[in-house]
């Protein structure tokens, strides 16, 4: 049976139970007072109980018949009118079913618990619908950016294959450079999609000291590059994936150090600990951005200004990296462009 039916009888059985209690209060506190048998007196006749009996369970079963009709035809009909939504519900479950996410219920009335219902699956729609356009955005980009990398391999072969004798240092180079960016971006995708799928373990970590970690490994290049970098912070504990957290502060560095002035630039690194968050800021010299250009540099293969494009540095997932293993950690990531130039990135984490 439908919860439609089923709600009806419901109805019908409570109209029914109630008139039966309703006869049977008659009878315990009116009927019973009276005589079994019908008296004769000098003022008349009068009726006894079975005489009352015979004349009133005609009436009181026609009333209990009425009851039962009113009953299924009253719950019929309420029924239907509170399980209209679910109707609605139903349909957009059907349609994001068939791959329709952009399709929403926009219940009116009061907000009862269909309307909530109702909210919470238009926000589950909307959430799906930009993650799959999201994913989809994403295949798309690192399918480019995987074809780029091949196709110079391939392009690179067939030369070395039409001329087996002119092999040359500089061929197998380049083959090298190209085929060293093809694995760093697979890895780099690989990461983020560990990142993403939230598949690691938590458990204590220092961010002063993955600062330090990063810093120490990342000085030549950033003295090949004369950018200076300064590290400062207390102990700031926080409950992460140490691998993935060092892979964070290690992106944040690179990306300050790489995007930075081409001589006498400057890394701020710095930890602190708060009540309930581990916060670790990274900032640097550089070219002055807009706040809007700013917003999309967490972006997949989102490499911001001409500048960097031209440098051919990194493989456009390092912020990215950085925005997934916050969310991933449950902590909010923030870019602010600074005044003289450069970029502030704030990651906030939560304290252990």
């Amino acid at each position: 049976m439908s919860v439609r039916l089923k709600l009806t009888l419901s109805y019908a059985g409570f109209l029914m139970v109630a008139g039966v209690l309703l006869l049977a209060v008659v009878w315990l506190f009116l009927l019973r007072y009276v005589p079994a048998s019908a008296i004769e007196t000098t003022l008349g006749f009068i009726p006894g109980r079975d005489d009352l009996i015979r004349a009133f369970a005609p009436p009181a079963a026609c009333a209990l018949f009425f009851l039962l009709l009113f009953g299924l035809l009253g719950g019929w009909i309420l029924a239907g009118r509170m399980l209209a939504p679910l109707t609605r519900i139903t349909d957009a479950t059907r349609r994001a079913a068939n791959g329709s996410l952009s399709y929403r219920i926009e219940l009116e009335g009061r907000n009862d618990e269909f309307r909530e219902l109702a909210d919470s699956f238009d926000a589950m729609l909307a959430r799906l619908e930009a993650q799959v356009a999201e994913q989809q955005r994403f295949a798309a980009n690192a399918s480019h950016e995987l074809r780029t990398p091949l196709a110079i391999t391939q392009t690179l072969l067939e030369v070395a294959r039409d001329d087996p004798n002119g092999v040359s240092a500089e061929l197998l180079e380049r083959l090298h450079a190209v085929n060293a960016r093809a694995i760093s971006l697979t890895e780099a995708l690989l990461l983020l999609s560990r990142a993403d799928q939230r598949s690691f373990t938590r458990e204590d970590v220092d961010l002063s000291l993955l600062t330090e970690e990063a810093a120490e490994t990342l000085l030549p290049l950033a003295e090949q590059r004369g950018v200076t970098i300064e590290n400062s912070g207390d102990v700031t504990p926080t409950i992460g994936s140490h691998a993935l957290l060092l892979q964070l502060t290690t992106n944040l560095v690179h990306n300050a150090i790489v995007h930075n002035l081409p001589e006498g630039g400057t890394v701020w690194i710095s930890t602190s600990a708060r009540d309930t968050s581990a916060v670790l800021t990274v900032e640097n010299t550089g070219a002055k951005l807009t706040a809007g250009l700013v917003a999309t540099l967490t972006e997949p293969f989102q490499r911001g200004t001409e500048r960097i494009h031209t440098d051919g540095a990194g493989v456009g997932l390092g912020l990215a990296i950085v925005k997934s293993i916050t969310d991933a950690h449950n902590g909010t990531l923030t870019l602010t462009p600074r005044a003289a130039g450069g970029m502030s990135v704030t990651a906030v984490l939560t304290a252990a």
